[in-house]
């Protein structure tokens, strides 16, 4: 917050009763104050500005270097990876299909290579969740090495920004009559921490315990800073025309944190029933009740039994773990299921994974959802802060940003997980299917410390796995004017004849949903040549005029719970939120997903698109997030070559768009498919896509 704001507020009052004012108005969210900046210590430029280093923002910062470009990536952890290194699940999901034609993007396609010829096989875990289980910390140094190759490949710059947090933005003022755009980032205040002198290394503390120290300005007993203006790179002299955009921003973090900050429109949690969401649980929604996030953890097999302390915290959290369903009830099942290392992996198993052998030295990574998910949906424990939150804590205010995030919730979710392990090790009850079922496994060792899977002292990931963050809402557009939004209709294989729609739709809503997937079928019931009930549902996802990017996966959720706190004994799922799970057709990324309103020189990437609640749990896995990232960085490049911006390729949809198909056929040329084989409106095959 800068100095004039202090004495504007302090001017007549004191600091006392300044304070209490300010508590007493906002209730239970307690605001954190942040000193005034220093000047920044240093200024870096760039040609695309990335937040976050999962893969979505990896695979923005490998297209940007192949183009060429100056990319500067910031991460809040030390790894790049995301889900394959600091979050832990470093078990590639896939479905079956896409992976036996090997339907990826080209980014992805050499991840998977390169794990391969590092191990000398894909899957050196024996993992049976996924074809690839492997390390870590293995994650992070092959996809760092990767872009490493592709600066040097594209003579692009690489500049690495590792435990860097972005805490403002300058952002021009809004344009009169332009209520959806017209704003640019012109430039980004950055945090980097180090260890202070004489302090242990990074890693040793975890992230409930460091992150609120590492979006203040100001120098800790535990940290030093440096604060980084990001700025672009100056204007080429030999070009006279002006451009309309300096710089590309992207916001590939894992909640969706420049979205915040920004404070462009978006979504959070579940949204309201209507004919697009049919299977929504609510017909408000709810901003508090999003997916559960996952703190991972590795523990390996002993030959001889361990001895295992029983946590200060165990018995709040007992009561929530269980295997369940009792076709899972198996400790073998629950190990191998993410085995990331075996000491026999040429050995051939049994059909059921519930007789697979479990040797000394097999490692595995758990991430179970009756485990160590941590699922809070209510306003007193939800982790990620609605629009309303963050203005109460002063979050949205000139140097207030502090991630966002409730950091009492990740403690808990932290406690949560060492919780499980000794659950899985010494536990005997089990809260959904009784007595009798869990049995006592002691040969078994949590793994930490800095050269652990997780690279950390606690032995937890390093950063939460996250399912579901904010998610933007586009701008107007042909079909959508309320803002663009992928959809459940968009995407699901819901039978929508089902008794449910009919009774907790209106009629005409009932219509309006058959109008959406009734594909070819559609236009003979929008003129009332013929009823709903004779309308045949399309057996394919939406095709779009805009993709530039695919993706598939189960629409798989991780529901919040009923009651807060999550791991109340008794607490149930919220009742319906699993309504729409299920199987979903191969799908595509829409550009206009990807572009948020009010800021037109910033792309979105990864989870935080826009797409719904139910979409968002098939469009948050790893190949998906990798498709995301290439179409934001291979869009930015495009956008400062043609001196246009990504919403103006979109912006006279449904008429032709020729600098969109230019983009698209660039995206195909270098290998990053944005339509699966054979997509087409007469296409009825889709069914045999598992």
């Amino acid at each position: 917050m800068k100095l004039r704001h202090y004495l504007f507020l302090l001017k007549g009052r004191s600091i006392l009763s300044l304070t209490l004012g300010i508590i007493s108005a906002i209730g239970s969210i307690s605001p954190v104050f942040a000193a005034p900046p220093r000047n920044p210590d240093t200024a870096e430029t760039c040609d695309i500005l990335v937040a976050g280093g999962g893969l979505a923002g990896a695979a923005t910062a490998y297209e940007g270097l192949l183009a060429g470009r100056t990319v500067c990536l910031t991460e809040i952890t030390d790894w790049v990876g995301g889900q394959i290194s600091s979050q832990g699940t470093s078990a590639l999901d896939e479905r079956e299909t896409q992976r036996s034609l090997l339907f990826y993007p080209r980014g992805y396609l050499e991840l998977r290579g390169r794990i391969e010829e590092h191990y000398g096989r894909l899957n050196p875990g024996g993992c049976w969740v996924s074809y690839s289980c492997f390390m870590p910390y293995d994650g992070h140094k092959i996809l760092f090495n990767i872009l490493q190759d592709a600066a040097r490949k594209g003579k692009g710059t690489l500049k690495w920004f590792p435990n860097t947090v972005i805490k403002e933005l300058a952002i021009t003022p809004a344009v009169a009559g332009n209520a959806v755009g017209g704003q640019q980032i012109k430039s980004a205040i950055a945090i980097q921490h180090k260890p202070a002198v004489n302090t242990p290394p990074l890693n040793t503390e975890t992230l409930s315990q460091t992150i609120e120290d590492a979006y203040r300005y100001e120098n800790s007993p535990r940290f030093n800073k440096t604060i980084i203006q990001f700025i672009p790179k100056p204007p080429n002299q030999s070009n006279s025309k002006p451009q309309p955009a300096d710089w590309y921003v992207v916001d590939a973090t894992e909640t969706g944190e420049l979205i915040g900050l920004a404070d462009v429109p978006y979504r959070l949690g579940i949204d309201p029933r209507s004919p697009l969401e049919p299977s929504s649980p609510s017909s408000t929604g709810d901003a508090y009740c999003t997916q559960g996030f996952t703190y991972t953890f590795a523990m390996q097999a002993t030959k001889e039994p361990q001895q295992h302390q029983v946590p200060s915290f165990y018995q709040q959290y007992a009561p929530y773990y269980s295997y369940e369903l009792q076709r899972l009830a198996s400790f073998p099942l629950v190990f191998t299921y993410r085995q990331i290392r075996s000491m026999r992996p040429d050995e051939k198993r049994p059909s059921d994974p519930k007789q697979f052998p479990i040797y000394p030295g097999d490692i595995s990574m758990q991430n179970w959802t009756w485990g160590n998910d941590y699922r809070p949906g209510s306003a007193q424990d939800n982790l990620i802060y609605s629009r309303e939150q963050l203005a109460e804590a002063g979050q949205l205010q000139p140097g207030g940003w502090m991630g966002g995030l409730r950091t009492e919730t990740l403690r808990k979710g932290e406690e949560n997980a060492k919780g499980f392990f000794y659950w899985l090790v010494t536990g005997t009850t089990d809260s959904q299917l009784g007595e009798g079922v869990k049995k006592p496994n002691p040969n078994n060792r949590f793994l930490s410390g800095l050269d652990s899977p997780m690279g950390t002292v606690h032995g937890l990931s390093k950063y939460p796995y996250m399912r579901e963050g904010r998610r933007i809402i586009g701008r107007p557009s042909f079909n959508q004017p309320q803002g663009f939004t992928v959809w459940e209709v968009d995407m699901s294989r819901t039978d929508f004849t089902a008794d449910f729609y009919r009774q907790n739709l209106s009629e005409e809503e009932y219509r309006n949903l058959w109008l959406a997937v009734g594909g070819l079928n559609a236009p003979a019931l929008a003129v009332g040549s013929q009823s709903v009930e004779d309308t045949k549902s399309r057996s394919r996802a939406t095709i779009y005029p805009d993709s530039v990017g695919i993706g598939h996966y189960a629409i798989d959720f991780h529901p919040c719970m009923t009651n807060s706190p999550p791991e109340a004994p008794g607490n149930t799922e919220r009742e319906g939120t699993r309504k729409a799970q299920g199987q979903a057709y191969p799908f595509q990324i829409p550009l206009r997903a990807m572009i948020p309103q009010k800021i037109d020189n910033m792309l979105v990437a990864g989870k935080s698109i826009a797409v719904s609640h139910t979409a968002a749990a098939a469009y948050r896995v790893h190949s998906f997030e990798w498709s995301a990232g290439a179409a934001a960085g291979v869009t930015a490049a495009f956008s400062l070559e043609k001196g246009i911006l990504p919403y103006e390729l979109v912006d006279e949809l449904p008429s032709r768009e020729p600098n969109l198909e230019v983009l698209q056929l660039r995206l195909q040329q270098n290998a990053n498919p944005i339509a699966f084989p054979g997509t087409s409106i007469f296409n009825s095959s889709w069914q045999n896509w598992k």
